[in-house]
């Protein structure tokens, strides 16, 4: 990368900087290849961050088929962690994962339901085997509690789960179907795949192990038995270890570093750790030194994160993801780009900077995936709850096994918000809808500095510096002046 004036002598971050066009063989967005350059050959450089009120299983399982993958949060016991990770493996690497009801339960609980994926169908199951559908439409004008099988369609689109995409697409245009439903030999229920998610089946390859099961991260946190919970998330198939704190230059995390990487090596493992966060060249440095294959950097750019303010400690996250990204490629490894990120330009800003993949949270909180119940505002709009890592209500989670007093205590100390409104976008309630979002926004980015990776993108991009004044003028104006 390099900038198209002489670059600045004070920070930068995202809307800081834009990027110029310059000439171009690559004629679409389709002859893009964004398989991550952080050692894990995501297909899509898209981490979800390891946030209790962001990534759970829902999350993970969803990411995957699209490329991507999720961190689940170190707050969880080890043992609830290696079983989200079993139930992400056993999760069909085509087909969505369904939501299922018996054709006795009320519309009132299938209702409730709904909510936990974006496709918006429940299936009826008796006995593995799927007698039907439902969707909020179908349960208009019926009591609450009147049982699915009086709302439910029993014309079903049944499919064998080594259908093609584009035969799914056919067969439900024709039938005008909103899911087909896969099912094995014995027509137990495998999947479903809606008319959207075939027609995504050929925009994303699925994020899988070498054993063809979906990926999925895990993350160790920095106190406690370190090595102990970096076995068991080893022996429970965790794709890649993420070891995080809010202030990731600190001896107690080096050490961290060193004895997972203990633990790692011993088990003859190919599982990569990522640690951090840090925002210097010196720390990306120190982590590597100490085992750490990926850097996580960013410290306070989060929408949920209060340290710049409470300490003024931080930096802007372009040039952190610059400096860092130098830094760690002289070393043969590379770096995440976490936090800040609130528009597609802003991933592709974070990867022109070198980034391997970009880490994103807050901004998939208000999505269907995401672990949080769905609430409804007085405004009638939907939202889930969201908070920062390092807020009171994140501490108290991590600390349940220690003593009231000192759960009380490290309660006074935080530096994020308890809890956040993130309202779900009506054009994009979905986190697949939100990679659609980025994706598209992401490969054009590419084309117009004529990149065709990654690495390419890195080196080619040429970034120029704005005033607000100029960022607000990229804005677009939904209604006229």
């Amino acid at each position: 990368m390099r900038f198209l004036t002489p670059k600045p002598n004070y920070d930068l971050t995202y809307d800081d900087v834009f990027m110029a066009p310059r000439r171009s063989s690559v004629t679409s967005r389709l002859d893009v290849d964004l398989t991550s350059t952080d050692g894990l050959a995501l297909p899509l450089p898209i981490v979800v961050a390891n946030m209790t009120a962001v990534s759970g299983r829902r999350m993970a399982e969803t990411v995957a088929r699209r490329g991507a993958v999720a961190i689940i949060p170190q707050d969880l016991p080890s043992q609830i962690v290696a079983t989200t990770i079993a139930r992400v493996k056993a999760a069909h690497t085509i087909f969505d994962t369904p939501v299922t009801v018996a054709p006795g339960s009320t519309i009132g609980e299938a209702l409730s339901l709904l909510p936990k994926r974006s496709h918006g169908i429940v299936v009826a199951v008796e006995d593995g085997v799927p007698v039907g559908t439902m969707s909020a439409a179908d349960a208009d004008g019926l009591d609450r509690f009147a049982q699915v099988h009086e709302a439910m369609s029993t014309e079903l689109t049944l499919v064998s789960p080594g259908t093609e995409p584009t035969e799914v697409f056919d067969l439900l245009t024709a039938r005008r179907h909103k899911a087909a439903i896969a099912v094995d030999e014995a027509g137990r229920l495998v999947g479903l795949m809606t008319v959207k998610g075939a027609l995504r089946t050929a925009l994303y390859s699925p994020a899988v192990d070498r054993h063809g099961k979906l990926r999925v991260g895990a993350a160790v946190g920095i106190s406690g038995d370190v090595e102990a919970r970096a076995q068991a998330l080893l022996d429970a198939g965790a794709d890649v270890l993420v070891m995080d704190t809010a202030h990731g230059h600190q001896e107690r995390m080096i050490s961290a570093v060193e004895r997972c990487r203990a633990i790692v090596d011993a088990a003859g493992s190919a599982v990569q750790i990522v640690a951090g966060n840090v925002v210097t060249a010196d720390g990306v440095s120190d982590l590597i030194e100490a085992g750490a294959d990926v850097i996580k950097v960013g410290v306070g750019p989060g929408a949920m994160c209060t340290t710049r303010m409470q300490t003024g400690v931080g930096r802007p996250q372009f040039s952190a993801v610059l400096d860092c990204a130098e830094e760690a490629q002289r070393a043969g490894k590379a770096v995440w780009a976490d936090g800040g990120v609130r528009h597609p330009r802003d991933v592709a800003l974070a990867l022109a900077a070198g980034a391997g993949a970009v880490m994103i949270g807050s901004w998939f909180a208000g999505t269907h995936e995401s672990t949080g119940d769905l609430f409804t505002g007085a405004d009638g709009r939907p939202y889930k709850e969201s908070f920062g890592m390092a807020s009171a209500r994140a501490v108290r989670a991590r600390t349940r096994t220690q003593s009231a007093f000192d759960r009380a205590r490290a309660s006074l100390f935080e530096e994020g918000i308890s809890s956040s409104k993130m309202y779900l976008d009506p054009e994009r309630p979905g986190v697949e809808d939100l990679l659609d979002f980025i994706t598209s926004g992401v490969r054009s980015s590419f084309t117009y500095a004529g990149a065709r990776d990654l690495a390419e993108f890195a080196n080619l991009a040429v970034v120029g510096v704005q005033s607000a004044s100029g960022f607000n003028e990229g804005r677009p104006l939904p209604v006229s002046w």
